[in-house]
């Protein structure tokens, strides 16, 4: 990734500064205070996060830029079927926390299959 717009993924910090805002994100989208995914900010966040990794993914093939839309749209999808998914589990389970655990076990295992496969 020297020489594109996504050298600052190489830099030795990032891993870490990743780590910590996925870490912080797995525990705020917890608290009942979280405003929904779905508001602008927050589902503009997810796109672009999303549409970042999918490029970093793709650059690896020389793909990037495949991988930028890929992402962006797995970021689209993910999010509106996540809370739809969500929503449905936490009514039948009478409570949110089982349904918000399920699926962070979902996307981990999502995420781990789609980077082992790319």
């Amino acid at each position: 990734m020297s020489g594109s717009w996504l050298f600052f993924l190489g830099h030795p910090v990032s891993p870490w500064v990743f780590t910590v805002l996925a870490v912080v994100e797995l525990i705020v989208d917890k608290l009942p205070t979280t405003p929904s995914r779905k508001l602008p900010f927050p589902f503009a966040s997810r796109i672009a996060g999303g549409a970042i990794a999918g490029a970093a993914v793709g650059a690896n093939a020389g793909f990037w830029v495949g991988g930028l839309v890929a992402g962006g749209i797995g970021a689209v999808a993910g999010t509106l079927v996540g809370y739809a998914a969500r929503m449905r589990m936490a009514a039948a389970f009478g409570r949110d926390r089982p349904a918000a655990l399920i699926e962070d076990a979902v996307v981990l295992i999502a995420a781990v299959l789609i980077v082992a496969a790319a």
